[in-house]
């Protein structure tokens, strides 16, 4: 049996990420399946995954970032900290592998890897139980990296830990319901205060306490008893504390322990996710006379809940966001808002979502804006009967795209699309949601970047092993994707298709615009920070200090070689005359080549130039 963590240091918080990803991963379809609560969307156990793939990233990025400050210099043997690549589901993070490999004398402080953890899942958060795990974790976090004399890295210290994140989460939920994840956290924490020990002892009490609150939930809301369900988000909580438990202990809780339908402390052949869900469908609907509950607590309109999931984060004032918390309270349910420190992630069920992000623009800066409509496959807008299950499509694009202009472009031609932010690549299980979301027999894959390739490569070989026929198509920037994206034409044979979408995507040289963050060494020289770089094809061929001038000589270059179209696409920050004149220059000195313009949005780059 491998060593294990004897108390509270940055690797076992790598190692407890890394096993409650596995965790999830192995339990997200049958936790789909049991989600009734708030809304019977099934995606309870994908947005917890989702939720903690981001944590774990950045805490891996930590370590890869200690790891390359030491010089990867060479060190005994320590604790398997990580489980790998199979933990990570296809997620690249070469640097998890370093704890298991012995390559730094020492490890990054606990401060920096419960931040990491804490941040990570904060703007990675999905859905009601993805923003309520993430102030859990914060909570955890306050605790552990908490200045003062008094050290928090044995078992009391993590008791303490897991008494302040299940309070700051019921802080966090407006209108807490017991029944939910609520629940089952608090009674965690009490498990937790009560036990004596080293790390281990504390977080099995906790796994214990957790469990048998989970078992109870049907007792406390009617709409998991009538499903014969226990909650959701307190199943995907369980995982993760018995991720912690094998984090100090070395043994996994075994999965038959953990209940799964209400009255039984089993999983098996009568739980899985296909019965399941045959299950919840038969019983999410309400009785005749009978009237269901919005997350709060209070009785939901005989018209259903609300039609729009809104959830995005937000840089705001703590007086801000106080009011702010009125002001969505009072246009719908489900409210969660976590953070703090300036940074906040807002959840909330509306009707009128554009009312909800309002809201959010007078209180701060809101940003990585998700708004859902809740279809005709939920709990809020299903008549009697049970839900209708929506036919796959034959075939389906899935893109990964920079900015908001882009995505409403690429949507508008038929995508499913992932929206990468500026220092925020998206995880290879965002990329599975999508292809899962466009539920598609047939689907090409637009990964829009290089160095998302092989993630798009790892959720790819996941779909298909979902029986999705997918294709990687590997362009290297969004106007590629345009390119490719042209040509598409899905009544013809998929190999046909994805052939004409390569050829279209290989035929369009790519360059961008953007502003130097720091000095450095490029192909064309040393740059200084703010100075204007034009990239063509990935490398600096042009260094100035005027915008248009500088994607003029950029043009000039790419256009030498012959085009027959040019691509514009303007990020929010290029210039507002930036685009004709580009479109003048090409008029004047280049015959019978057209040119096209879209606005990016957010994008990065404040250019981007596609030449076919």
């Amino acid at each position: 049996m491998p060593q294990v963590p004897q108390r509270l240091d940055a690797s076992a918080v790598r190692a407890w990420c890394g096993f409650a990803l596995r965790a999830l991963g192995r339990a997200r379809e049958e936790i789909d399946a049991i989600n009734v609560y708030p809304v019977a969307d099934g995606d309870t156990g994908t947005n917890l995954y989702l939720t903690v793939e981001s944590a774990t990233a950045a805490v891996e990025a930590v370590f890869a970032g200690h790891a390359a400050l030491a010089g990867g210099k060479e060190a005994p043997d320590g604790p398997e900290a990580f489980d790998g690549r199979e933990a990570l589901d296809g997620h690249e993070a070469v640097a998890g592998q370093a704890v298991s490999h012995g390559r730094v004398p020492e490890g990054p402080a606990l401060a920096d890897a419960v931040h990491a953890m804490a941040h990570g899942a904060l703007i990675g958060a999905r859905g009601n139980s993805g923003t309520i795990l993430a102030q859990l974790l914060r909570g955890m976090a306050q605790v552990l990296a908490a200045d003062s004399d008094a050290t928090h890295t044995d078992g009391q210290g993590l008791g303490l830990a897991l008494r302040r994140a299940a309070d700051s989460a019921r802080q966090a939920v407006v209108h807490p319901v017991e029944g939910t994840v609520l629940t089952v956290a608090s009674a965690a924490a009490d498990a937790a205060s009560g036990a004596e020990g080293d790390c281990g002892a504390v977080a099995r009490a906790a796994y214990e306490g957790a469990r048998a609150a989970l078992a109870a939930t049907p007792g406390q809301l009617a709409v998991l008893e009538r499903a014969g369900v226990v909650d959701a988000g307190g199943r995907g909580l369980v995982a993760v504390l018995g991720a912690l438990v094998e984090t100090f202990t070395g043994e996994a809780p075994a999965a038959a322990a953990v209940p799964v339908l209400a009255g039984h402390a089993r999983v098996g052949a009568d739980s899985d996710a296909t019965g399941l869900h045959a299950r919840v469908d038969a019983a999410v609907t309400e009785p005749p006379g009978e009237v269901g509950e919005c997350a709060d607590g209070t009785p939901a309109s005989e018209e259903g809940g609300p039609a729009f999931e809104v959830i995005y984060l937000l840089e705001a004032e703590d007086a801000a966001v106080a009011r702010l918390r009125d002001r969505l309270d009072a246009l719908g349910d489900s409210l969660v808002v976590v953070g703090g420190d300036g940074l906040w992630n807002v959840h909330v069920h509306v009707d009128d979502a554009g009312a909800a992000v309002e809201a959010g623009v007078e209180a701060g800066r809101p940003y990585r804006i998700r708004i859902t409509h809740f279809g005709l496959d939920d709990a809020h807008t299903t008549g009697a009967g049970s839900r209708p299950v929506r036919e796959r499509v034959e075939r389906a694009v899935v893109a990964v795209v920079p900015g908001e202009g882009l995505a409403g472009l690429y949507t508008e031609a038929g995508a499913t699309t992932v929206l990468a932010r500026p220092g925020e690549p998206p995880a290879s299980g965002e990329l599975v949601e999508a292809v899962r979301r466009a539920h598609a027999r047939e689907v090409v894959l637009l990964p829009n970047d290089a160095e998302l390739r092989h993630t798009a490569a790892a959720a790819a070989e996941q779909a298909r092993t979902e029986g999705v026929r997918v294709a990687l198509i590997p362009t290297r920037s969004a106007v590629q994707g345009i390119a490719a994206l042209a040509v598409h034409e899905p009544g013809r044979r998929f190999d046909e298709d994805v052939v004409a979408m390569t050829s279209a995507a290989g035929a369009t040289r790519y360059a961008e615009v953007e502003v130097a963050e720091r000095q450095s060494w490029t192909m064309a020289g040393i740059c200084q920070a703010g100075d204007i770089l034009g990239l063509i094809e990935g490398d600096v061929a042009v260094i100035g200090s005027d915008v248009t001038a500088t994607a003029e000589a950029v043009l000039n270059r790419m256009l030498a070689a012959g085009g027959e179209m040019v691509t514009l696409v303007l990020g929010d920050e290029a210039p507002d005359t930036i685009a004709a004149h580009l479109e003048s220059r090409v008029r004047e000195s280049y015959l019978a080549v057209d040119t096209v313009v879209y606005r990016g949005g957010r994008q990065g780059a404040l250019l981007l130039i596609g030449v076919e």
